[in-house]
């Protein structure tokens, strides 16, 4: 195998493995993002009291408004 397709084969495979690392990663962070009227913007991360509270009634939207 020469040195160009080794070196190839091992970009290919990183970025693969990459790519496959931060989705499931993404999959895994769950969060809300509150945006408001003055276009700020807070994003709360899974495990804050605040998201514990809205996560459900987010993950019920969801459920209802996919067919």
């Amino acid at each position: 195998m020469s040195s160009k397709t080794a070196t190839a084969a091992f970009v290919a495979g990183a970025t693969v493995a990459t790519a496959l690392w931060r989705r499931r990663r993404e999959r895994r962070r769950e969060h809300v993002d509150l945006y408001f009227a003055d276009g700020s913007m807070i994003s709360l991360a899974d495990g804050t009291p605040e998201a514990g509270r809205l996560l459900p009634l987010a993950r019920d939207v969801l459920t209802a408004a996919r067919p």
